[in-house]
């Protein structure tokens, strides 16, 4: 009874959304991987949607504040002992050790420790009751809580990923009333260090070779000098040609059904959605986005008590880098890197950490005022 009383308060908007995109993420892993050797994929990705609703249900009604004690302790500590497990026995794909083989279901234990790292976050920032962070007893516990998983994903290695958490910090702190010194400190330190790679790569690019990886450096190159090398740019202008191609109602998808797109269906499906329905059906998706955060910054807003804000700004903060990232690198404004489109790709792992942050969001909105 108490859970259905619970659902009746459940915010429809964010619902309807989410179901609007995973029919949008439907569509485009079909069109992605009709004809193919992966075709089908598109009932796996409602497969899973059906079954990750009842995970997504049950964080909904459980009070977050629950996870946003203690607990999150544990659950932090259970998320960097899978990174742990994944770099000492992880399967390796394309090179880069980042999934867990559990029977026959594979998982990608980055993906959830995203929620863990926000959940212990959440509960460090609301113990300062809004105050101004202090720099030793405040920041620098919430630095270590992100820079623990930021190493082990280095290692494994996905930049894509550690670059993901590295947004939610500061989405999280921004929120959690630091300073405006320390923010400007450490936004110049980063600009300082994108400044240095741009400066190496046009001084002295054999030593900025020794400090990447050979495939960070090619990703660098692509973006810098997109014609400068066809074989390393190949995956970066073939996605730019095929949004091209949709112009504003999009084609038949011919770069994408021939397999000029890398991974169409799942990092760069974004490129799949601009050459199927060209700019209309990207802006509509762009919209649905747009609706998606802005109801939850309202919830954001809206929420009373700290752990809760802090817990909806780290969501809110991921979903926005990974939009940005994702459709960034297929237009020209960031380099390619391996983040996935959330609800529009394809991929088991993603899908439920998005939809158990929806669940999270969900339940702050219910237990507003409520302690049940």
């Amino acid at each position: 009874m108490i859970f259905l009383d619970k659902l009746k308060k459940i915010d429809r908007g964010i619902v309807v959304l989410m179901l609007c995109l995973m029919a949008a993420g439907t569509v485009a892993v079909y069109r992605a991987t009709a004809g193919t050797k992966l075709d089908g994929l598109h009932i796996s990705s409602m497969m899973y949607f059906g079954v990750f609703c009842v995970p997504m249900l049950l964080v909904t009604v459980l009070n977050y504040r629950l996870l946003t004690s203690k607990l999150a302790y544990y659950l932090y500590a259970f998320g960097i002992g899978m990174l742990a497990y994944v770099h000492w026995k992880g399967q390796v794909v394309n090179g880069a050790a980042r999934w867990l083989s559990i029977g026959s279901v594979e998982i990608q234990p980055s993906e959830p420790v995203k929620l863990f790292t926000i959940l212990l976050a959440a509960h460090l920032l609301q113990k300062r009751q809004g105050e101004k962070l202090r720099f030793v007893q405040d920041l620098l516990p919430v630095c270590a809580v992100f820079a623990l998983p930021i190493l082990f994903i280095l290692k494994q290695p996905d930049l894509g990923t550690a670059l993901v958490f590295v947004g939610i910090f500061f989405g999280m702190l921004w929120t959690g009333n630091i300073r405006l010194s320390y923010m400007l400190t450490a936004v110049g330190t980063a600009g300082i260090a994108v400044g240095s790679v741009l400066w190496l790569y046009y001084a002295d690019r054999e030593l900025l070779s020794k400090i990447v990886k050979p495939h960070q450096m090619a990703r660098i190159q692509t973006f810098l000098e997109p014609g400068s090398d066809p074989q390393k740019s190949w995956h970066y202008e073939q996605a730019r040609i095929a949004i091209g191609s949709g112009q504003l109602h999009g084609n038949n998808g011919l770069y994408q059904q021939q397999g000029f797109v890398p991974y169409a269906y799942s990092d760069s499906i974004f490129a799949v959605v601009g050459e199927k329905y060209g700019f209309l059906g990207a802006t509509i998706l762009l919209m649905l986005y747009f609706l998606l955060i802005y109801r939850m910054v309202g919830i954001i807003l809206e929420t009373k008590e700290l752990a809760g804000s802090y817990l909806v700004s780290g969501m809110t903060a991921m979903l926005v880098f990974q939009i940005y990232v994702n459709i960034g690198m297929h237009i020209g404004l960031v380099p390619l890197t391996g983040i996935s489109l959330p609800f529009i790709s394809y991929g088991g792992s993603s899908l439920l950490t998005n939809m158990v942050a929806l669940g999270l969001v969900l339940s702050v909105k219910i237990h507003q005022g409520s302690f049940e």
